[in-house]
């Protein structure tokens, strides 16, 4: 896939182009987005070797190690003949390896693919063959864990499998190149799609920087700080976690999978390396609250920025984190993996608790966004106060879908606003939103619209209203049976005892009578993907077993 890709046309009901553009939310920066990460490491490197730039457990390697490594890990992929373009699938757990691995890459101009170590033989099969790796490089090996899923796959696709061999280069750096990346194929990220098939949203390095330096703006990042690296390899916010203080001199500090798991481990390694930014999903962000409230003194007192991203930040959670953690800035994030990751900032404040839902805030830099709502006719702007679709444009829209151009076409277009427009492509986000005063209001997933009992319905507004209950932990709503048999069902955990006739009149004093749930399920845990989301699918399953019992 080219910048010269035949983007599709988005049918516009006549005078939309201009509308939209005059009601359009734009955020604007000249930012460097054509020179290479490793560019600035080298450049930290030589000013001030020593300075730590990656840590994991009691390793620390200052940016003097880490670009000797990236040069070793670089001589062993040319070694192997990888080239400029080339796809390399990397299997691995979080580590020091990952950003050393990255950079390598983006050394030589590949592209970057995770593979998760969990993920079962055929789904690393199929993912090899869709993108037409070049190669898959090991480093979970290093580690001494076991990759042989991925090895299997990777025999079974005819894709050469290459262990990474420790150690650095003697005293030779990777030779700097001062040409312009912005187009180059940075990482693909392999996505659930709707069909159960994944799919792989493929980004250009001039998103990517444009991303990077968007949290550098908005977190006001420098060499003092130091960012957690948390995020699951395939969930696309691992990528500005471990580059991003990379760029400034700043300082990435690996948490381990076994640390997240545990609160209470998990402020112990925050306070131990002094972590100034940590962003987690909504689930962690509750269980980190939670464990510092049951703390004296308070810990986290280095913690300037906690992100939320991934799914929809409720009210609740937020309220007792920023009552918890009064010298920290709790911040929504929203964005796609289709579009460099976060496309929205909001900082949440104390007026916002009130409200139902949180905004999701202002478009980042370089971003455009857009309200459109379909009509016969083709696609309108929304009225002020209407809500819509949402639409990016701007410099953090990426490629498509590697190799699925019949998928990409359903949701990439030429750009019909912004004849300036850094990638002259548009993504339809799926996501219903309003503005309003320059603020994004994230309203559902419009894939997450039902009609039961012949009532059209948004599932996230039930949930947002459930999650307002005090003694409701988590919560998600799922529809249970076809047509006339279909029903609402209540998925929920609790931290203080409460009935299901409370939760239901609670929830029936906030919404129509057709949207609310006539059944209700406890659990203790609720079930949660990979990245930490609520596993719906898991949800529905078990409702079905059920119903067959």
């Amino acid at each position: 896939m080219t910048a010269h890709y035949d983007w599709a046309e988005l049918p516009l009901v006549p005078g939309t182009v201009g509308r939209a553009t005059a009601l359009a939310l734009t955020g604007a920066k000249e930012v460097d987005t054509a020179t290479g990460v490793l560019e600035y490491v080298a450049r930290h490197a030589e000013s001030d070797p020593n300075r730590p730039a990656l840590t994991e457990g009691g390793r620390t390697l200052g940016y003097r190690a880490l670009l000797l490594r990236v040069a070793a890990i670089r001589a062993d992929l040319l070694a192997e003949g990888v080239a400029a373009g080339d796809v390399v699938a990397c299997v691995g757990p979080r580590s020091a390896e990952t950003p050393a691995v990255f950079l390598a890459l983006e050394s030589v101009g590949a592209s970057y693919l995770p593979i998760d170590l969990d993920w079962p033989q055929e789904r690393v099969r199929d993912v090899l063959e869709r993108s037409r790796a070049a190669l898959l490089l090991d480093y979970a090996s290093l580690t001494g864990m076991p990759a042989g899923a991925a090895h299997a796959a990777a025999e079974a696709a005819r894709v050469k499998a290459v262990p990474l061999p420790a150690g650095t280069a003697a005293d030779a750096p990777p030779p700097q190149n001062t040409s312009d990346r912005s187009h180059e194929t940075r990482y693909t990220i392999f996505t659930s799609g709707t069909t159960g098939r994944p799919k792989g949203a493929t980004v250009e390095h001039q998103g990517m920087l444009n991303h990077l330096w968007a949290k550098v703006v908005d977190l006001s990042l420098g060499a003092d700080d130091v960012v957690a690296f948390t995020a699951p390899l395939v969930f696309d916010i691992s990528i500005w976690q471990m580059l991003c203080p990379l760029l400034v001199g700043g300082h990435v500090v690996v948490v381990d999978d076994t640390v997240i798991r545990f609160p209470r481990r998990l402020v112990k390694a925050l306070d131990a390396h002094r972590v100034t930014v940590v962003e987690l999903v909504p689930t962690a962000v509750g269980w980190l609250v939670d464990e510092t409230r049951r703390r004296d003194p308070a810990p986290l007192r280095d913690l300037r920025w906690l992100l939320s991203t991934g799914e929809e930040l409720h009210p609740p959670v937020a309220e007792r984190a920023v009552t918890a953690l009064p010298q920290v800035t709790l911040v929504n994030a929203y964005g796609p993996t289709e579009c460099s990751d976060d496309v929205t900032h909001h900082v949440v404040t104390r007026s916002d608790l009130e409200r139902t839902r949180l905004p999701v805030g202002s478009p980042v830099i370089n971003t455009a966004l857009y309200l459109l709502v379909e009509d016969e006719e083709g696609w309108r702007a929304a009225d002020p106060g209407e809500s819509g679709e949402l639409f990016v444009g701007g410099t953090g829209v990426g490629l498509g879908y590697l190799n699925d151009p019949e998928t990409t076409a359903r949701a990439f277009f030429r750009d019909p606003f912004d004849p300036a427009s850094a990638t002259g492509r548009l993504y339809r986000t799926g996501d219903l939103a309003r503005f309003d005063e320059g603020v994004v209001h994230y309203l559902g997933r419009g894939d997450r619209q039902v009609k039961v009992a012949g009532v059209r319905m948004e599932l996230d507004e039930i949930e947002a209203v459930l999650s307002r209950h005090p003694a409701v932990t988590r919560c998600a709503v799922t529809v249970s049976g076809d047509g006339e048999r279909s029903q609402l069902v209540a998925h929920y955990n609790l931290r203080a005892p409460v009935t299901p006739e409370e939760l239901q009149h609670a929830v029936r004093a906030a919404v129509p009578p057709a949207m609310v749930p006539r059944r209700w399920r406890e659990w203790e845990a609720l079930p949660l993907t990979a990245n930490g989301k609520v596993d719906h699918r898991s949800l529905r399953a078990a409702v079905s077993e059920e119903e067959t019992r």
